[in-house]
C-alpha cells in the first residue's frame, strides 16, 4: 500500500531503501556483521568478539539477524552449530565503505577522527529518522519545495503540519537547508552527497550490483560521465580501523575479515549518535 504520494515505483523504493536501514542500524547489529566477516562461527567464537554483548544480548540479535536474511545459522550437529553471512548479508558489507566516504566528509568531527564503525553507526542513525528517506527523495527530485507541498506528498494522511518535526530535524542533521519561516526547503551539500549511499542501499535491496547506484533515477548520474573516482576513502587509518583497498565500481568489492573493526577492542563501545543530530 502506498505511503506517499510518489509515484508507485518510487515509493517502493523508498518503502525497500528504508526497510533495509531498519535491519542494520539498531545498535550493535553492524558490528556483528562485520565480526561475522570471515568463516562462520560458534556461538562463543562470535562472542569472544564481541565482549561488550551479555548472552541475553547477542542472541536475540543473532535472532533478528537470521530472520532479516543477512545471517545464516547452521545447525552440522547437536553439538555443533555456526553463524555466518547468507549471500544477501555478505552483499551488504561494501556498502559500508560507501557510508564512511560520505561520513568523512560531510560529519565534522571537531573531537578528532572518528573510527570507521563509528561514522558508519552515526550515519545510519541520520538516515533512519523518521520520514528521512521520503523527504529527501522529494528534495532531490524537486530541488526546492515548501513545506506544505512537501507535506501532501511525503505524508498525504497526515495534518500538513506534521512535517515540521521531522525537517526541523534534517535541517539540525545537517542534510536539508531552508532560507528561513516560510521558505522552501532543499538539499544541503551534504544531504546531496549522500546520493552513493542511497542508490547503492536501493540496488542492494532489489539483488542489483552495487554499479548499478550510479543508474538510479534519483540519486544516479546516468548523464555524467565524470573521471572514475573510488568510492571509499583512500585516507589512511591507523589499525583496528583500516578500510579496504579503494576500488572503482567496475572491480568487485575487496571485503576481508576484520575490515574496519577489531577483533582485539575490549572497551564497550560507546553509543551510536543520540538523537539531536551530528557532532557539529
Amino acid at each position: 500500500m502506498a505511503t506517499t504520494a510518489l509515484p508507485p515505483d518510487t515509493d517502493a523504493d523508498i518503502a525497500r531503501v528504508t526497510e533495509a536501514l531498519a535491519m542494520i542500524t539498531p545498535r550493535w547489529n553492524v558490528r556483528i556483521l562485520l565480526a561475522l566477516s570471515g568463516s562462520p562461527l560458534r556461538y562463543s567464537e562470535l562472542a569472544a568478539k564481541l565482549p561488550w554483548l551479555r548472552d541475553g544480548q547477542l542472541h536475540p540479535k543473532l535472532t533478528s539477524l537470521c530472520d532479516a536474511g543477512l545471517v545464516e545459522r547452521a545447525e552440522h550437529d547437536a553439538r555443533h552449530v555456526t553463524y555466518g553471512h547468507t549471500e544477501r548479508g555478505a552483499a551488504l558489507l561494501p556498502i559500508l565503505p560507501v557510508i564512511v566516504t560520505w561520513a568523512e566528509e560531510y560529519l565534522e568531527t571537531p573531537e578528532g577522527p572518528l573510527p570507521a564503525i563509528e561514522q558508519i553507526e552515526d550515519s545510519l542513525t541520520l538516515l533512519t529518522r523518521r520520514h528521512a528517506a521520503a523527504i529527501l527523495w522529494v528534495l532531490k527530485s524537486r530541488e526546492e519545495v515548501s513545506g506544505r507541498a512537501l507535506a501532501r506528498i511525503v505524508m498525504p494522511s497526515s495534518d500538513w503540519t506534521n512535517i515540521y518535526p521531522p525537517l526541523r530535524q534534517l535541517v539540525a542533521d545537517g542534510l536539508a537547508d531552508t532560507d528561513g519561516t516560510g521558505q522552501p526547503y532543499r538539499l544541503s551539500a551534504a544531504g546531496d552527497g549522500l546520493g552513493p549511499v542511497l542508490g547503492a542501499l536501493s540496488a542492494w535491496s532489489v539483488g542489483q550490483p552495487l554499479d548499478a547506484a550510479a543508474q538510479h533515477p534519483v540519486w544516479g548520474h546516468p548523464q555524467a560521465r565524470p573521471a572514475p573516482r573510488p568510492w571509499i576513502s583512500s585516507q589512511a587509518r591507523t589499525a583496528p580501523t583500516a578500510l579496504p583497498p579503494a576500488r572503482t565500481p567496475q572491480s568487485p568489492p575487496a571485503w576481508h575479515n576484520q575490515d574496519l573493526f577489531s577483533h582485539a577492542v575490549t572497551a564497550r563501545p560507546k553509543a551510536a549518535l543520540p538523537a539531536g543530530g551530528p557532532r557539529r
